[in-house]
């Protein structure tokens, strides 16, 4: 089949890009007499239905990271990566249950603000900085530039002649409606984002499962690419079970067990529970049991995702192994090796689009593409704004800002932080497994602030020089386990461990010191301990009977592929 992008596809692609505008400038309009305050600029008014606080929970996590990172996840280690997705499904659940009562409680517009009303503003505005670090120069750049390799790819030669101008563009694009409207216009065109990057995930998926066998058939497909690999459909990893293409042990990215016990709780925790760009969806809901609901929602989507983010990968190596079923430079389409060399694991997704989706649907899956870059890129830069208004510029610089001044405090410093993305981008180069690399580097820092907030919302006698120390000492406890592994030194003090066991370790022993700190410092409930109560957490029939139902299928599926 024909790799070119065809008249059709840039037709539909160029209608899917005036609808999103069209709506996000269209929501972000200024009512007539009504400017824009800082609740419906950084909080969408606080008018979100479940519908679309679940809808735009699944288009801000959905990115370039899972589409086409965790594609070549799929492709390197198989169905077992999807327990990310699965295991999210389950952490929603806990943070809409015991988290975000707690959040709304408090009138949050950001989760540094919780650290400033639980432990100091010295703290919040240590950890705002981070964060806006992270957004920046991880986060934007990351998703710029897997977005912007993707269109170099389909649309392209894959030679990097149009990367450039791609990261451009989807920036350009994702700002257009971002920067005035607010979360409103993020929000309320994510509910349309996330329709189409879920059709087009499916169809990117079915059209894969149609050409990987002679007969066109898509139930021959699936049975073909169970039979040929079914090791890439094993959820739970022993050592040795399966090799990546570039050599290692895909254990060490997924031990066993620990999916499920271990690390994989503190990644997602961390990042579903006190990620800004995500938990500021359901700050911005109606009420806590619509955010709740939302939660329920996005928590059935996640369970779906693997189908969409995961299985294209598999099928991208079953279509590239040799008769006897291993990848070798020789079976594998030139588009997989690197310039190194090596596998280059992440063109799974792209490589598919480009050489098996049929003109017209091309054009729809890269608007589906598309769709889960710009989302999650206006979700970073809404969220960025938000947390420097907030939490440096008003804290620090502006005590008495008006409303007007933060909005466009928010608009200016959206526009910064896109800027240096941009310029930063390009330069990334190959990450090889990108997902995996986030996940890892990111498990440096996650732990530790786990661990604060685990603390400060659940053990009142927690301390702020409990929980300064905690932050300060997990970075170099974290380091510590990654020596071994990462062959910077052979000595016996150092244990080799698998990153998501790092991670379990280092938030423990970061638990351990805040506990520590605070009975040193006194062993007494803080003032600003927070007063938990069974009224507080509790829940409608409605989230309670959904909740039961994500905890039933997501059983069923562990054990179906266990």
């Amino acid at each position: 089949m024909s790799g070119t992008f065809e008249l059709w596809d840039y037709v539909i692609f160029g209608l899917y890009a005036i609808i999103i505008l069209g709506i996000g400038l269209w929501v972000s309009r200024d009512k007539k007499g009504k400017q824009k305050n800082a609740e419906d600029y950084f909080l969408a008014s606080k008018s979100l239905p479940w519908w679309a606080v679940g809808a735009s929970l699944i288009a801000a996590n959905i990115s370039a990271e899972q589409f086409i990172g965790m594609s070549g996840s799929g492709f390197a280690l198989g169905l077992a990566i999807a327990s990310y997705e699965w295991m999210a499904a389950i952490t929603l659940l806990v943070v809409g249950k015991y988290f975000l009562p707690i959040f709304i409680e408090k009138g949050l517009y950001t989760i540094p603000e919780f650290i400033e009303k639980r432990y100091s503003t010295n703290l919040k505005t240590i950890l705002a900085i981070f964060w806006i670090a992270l957004f920046v120069f991880v986060n934007l750049t990351t998703v710029l530039f897997l977005g912007g390799k993707a269109l170099d790819t389909i649309i392209g030669f894959g030679d990097g002649s149009i990367l450039l101008n791609s990261i451009i563009g989807l920036g350009l694009f994702a700002a257009a409606y971002s920067l005035w409207g607010g979360l409103a216009s993020v929000a309320w065109t994510d509910v349309i984002q996330v329709v189409i990057l879920i059709f087009g995930g499916l169809l990117m998926t079915y059209f894969g499962l149609v050409n990987v066998t002679d007969s066109g058939s898509f139930i021959d497909g699936i049975k073909y690419v169970y039979e040929k690999a079914p090791e890439r459909f094993s959820m739970i990893l022993s050592k040795g079970e399966i090799i990546k293409p570039n050599g290692g042990d895909a254990w060490w990215d997924l031990p066993g067990l620990a999916v499920l016990i271990g690390g994989m709780w503190v990644a997602n925790l961390y990042y579903w529970g006190f990620n800004q760009y995500i938990i500021q969806r359901t700050l911005a809901a109606k009420s806590l049991a619509e955010g709740q609901k939302g939660i329920v929602f996005a928590a059935f989507l996640k369970l779906i995702i693997p189908v969409i983010v995961v299985l294209p990968g598999i099928i991208a190596y079953v279509m590239n192994v040799d008769d006897s079923g291993l990848l070798t430079t020789v079976s594998v389409d030139p588009g997989f090796i690197g310039a190194a060399g090596n596998f280059a694991n992440d063109n799974a997704a792209p490589w598919l689009i480009k050489n098996f989706i049929p003109a017209g649907v091309k054009g729809l899956i890269l608007a589906a593409l598309a769709a889960a870059i710009v989302s999650s890129l206006a979700s970073m830069l809404n969220s960025t704004s938000t947390i420097f208004t907030m939490d440096i510029y008003k804290s620090h610089f502006n005590k008495n800002a008006s409303d007007a001044k933060m909005v466009s405090v928010g608009r200016i410093t959206a526009v910064v932080a896109l800027i240096i993305a941009i310029i930063i981008a390009p330069q990334l180069g190959s990450l090889g497994q990108v997902f995996i690399f986030i996940q890892e580097y990111t498990g440096v820092v996650s732990p530790g602030i786990l661990a604060v907030f685990l603390m400060g919302l659940f053990y009142k006698k927690a301390t702020n020089n409990g929980a300064i120390w905690g932050a300060i000492l997990s970075i170099p406890i974290a380091m510590y386990f990654k020596v071994a592994p990462k062959g910077w030194s052979n000595a016996s003090i150092f244990v080799e461990l698998p990153f998501m066991h790092q991670m379990g370790y280092t938030c423990i022993a970061t638990l351990v010191i805040i506990a520590l700190i605070s009975y040193l410092d006194g062993n007494q409930d803080d003032p600003k301990g927070i007063n938990l109560t069974k009224k507080l957490f509790a829940t409608n029939n409605t989230f309670n009977i959904g909740a039961f139902s994500v905890l039933l299928i997501t059983a069923f599926l562990y054990a179906m592929f266990w």
